[in-house]
């Protein structure tokens, strides 16, 4: 053996032991203050009073409050249960998709959405992604467990979910119209839903 070798003798966290303790208490202590105060107020001390842990604890495991929020975001963004099966494809996909639309286009979405991309974690818009896709390829299964043609999960993020992303960011949320024309598209069923939306007049002088 390498008299240069060191072993690392630090306990590694076990899943549900103290680290998952400790993220828990934390998490519940930052979606407890999100609905009892305004977000700018919250503060670490504040988190970490109501958790029943350091200040330093936080700042160990997520660097700073921003991270903690995002990924406070992210565990939001994971569903309880898996989408509803109406026995259709494209309805199921149009039910997911216009409920996601609904949540990511309210005061809570857009909260989400701003602390996901404000994140400097490498993984964090990774996970928020993944999230939708694990998804829509539950989706993709039945579809083809049904005998059912089904567009690609890629495909879909780029024709349906990420065109609702940017309206919602850019503050124009789509209605449930627009997305059954997006997911409509997807499925091969009607034009480009941009060409079927009513232009825009130009504004009077």
């Amino acid at each position: 053996m390498d008299s240069d070798a060191t072993t690392d003798t630090r306990p590694t966290p076990r899943p549900g032991g103290r680290s998952a303790r400790v993220q828990r208490a934390v998490h519940d202590a930052v979606n407890a203050l999100l609905g009892e105060i305004d977000r700018a107020q919250i503060t670490v001390p504040a988190i970490a009073a109501r958790a029943g842990v350091t200040p330093s604890t936080i700042y160990r495991r997520w660097g700073d409050l921003g991270e903690l929020l995002a990924d406070v975001a992210v565990e939001r963004l994971r569903p309880d249960t898996p989408p509803e099966d109406t026995g259709s494809a494209q309805r199921d996909v149009l039910l997911y998709v216009t409920q996601f639309a609904d949540e990511m286009a309210s005061g809570p979405g857009r909260t989400v959405l701003r602390d996901v991309i404000g994140s400097t974690a490498e993984n964090r818009s990774g996970t928020c992604c993944n999230v939708t896709r694990n998804q829509l390829e539950l989706l993709g299964e039945r579809a083809a467990a049904r005998g059912e043609d089904f567009p690609g999960v890629e495909y879909l993020i780029d024709t349906v979910i990420a065109p609702i992303i940017f309206r919602i960011l850019s503050n124009e949320p789509p209605g449930e119209a627009r997305v059954a024309a997006l997911v409509a598209h997807a499925f091969g069923t009607m034009p480009d839903p941009s060409r079927a939306a009513p232009a825009l007049s130009a504004p009077s002088s």
